[in-house]
């Protein structure tokens, strides 16, 4: 928290505030990357300062997360959306790669099923959640929202309102009732399927990605 507070008075000084950042990033680039990493990427990236935008290219070109894929997919778009958190832009983007990952036919159709989901590998379903955890001071992702599920038993009926998925008898309304920032509960993103019923999301909150 402390870390969080203080970067935006760091960046405020200038160029040695920049200079300090720049050094603390490419202090922990050998270590797994936390939401730590990804606000301190986020300040330099809305910098204006020329040498810090090829600072960036140079050593993040691809931001602070690796973007590993079992099936070759590009998961560069994702990131540049969640690190200017555009997390609607990117809650569509995310299902986008869904349906890339589950093959052509789920591409067409732009859903998933769940039956699709169990086959996902492992490296992209981390590097999905990675980019949305880093990205949110940890407030969303596939991990959070299993974190959430299991505190509650499993219980989806419990799990909508912590979520803010529902309120009362009444399911929250896409988009608009949707919260887009970071004000959010925990959990409440990514959306992904979610509207065609609970199968895939119990596909991607039980995925061996978690446990393995």
């Amino acid at each position: 928290k402390v870390q969080l507070q203080v970067m935006p008075d760091i960046l405020a000084q200038g160029e040695a505030g920049y200079a300090i950042l720049q050094t603390f990033l490419l202090s922990r680039q050998q270590e797994a990357s936390t939401f730590i990493d990804g606000r301190c990427y986020e300040l330099l990236l809305r910098t204006q300062n020329s040498e810090v935008q090829g600072f960036l290219q140079r050593h993040f070109a691809q931001g602070v997360v690796p973007l590993q894929s079992a099936q070759k997919i590009d998961y560069l778009p994702l990131q540049r959306l969640l690190a200017k958190q555009l997390f609607q832009e990117a809650d569509a983007l995310t299902l986008v790669k869904l349906c890339d990952l589950s093959g052509p036919a789920a591409a067409k159709r732009k859903w998933v099923y769940f039956t699709e989901v169990e086959q996902y590998p492992i490296a992209d379903l981390h590097t999905i959640n990675q980019l949305w955890l880093v990205h949110s001071e940890g407030k969303f992702g596939y991990s959070v929202q299993r974190q959430l599920w299991l505190s509650v038993g499993k219980n989806w009926e419990a799990l909508w309102p912590k979520i803010n998925w529902r309120s009362g008898r009444d399911w929250t309304r896409y988009p608009g009732e949707f919260t887009w920032d970071l004000s959010a509960p925990k959990g409440h993103l990514p959306l992904s399927n979610q509207l065609r019923g609970v199968q895939v999301l119990n596909a991607l909150l039980s995925h061996p990605a978690w446990t393995n």
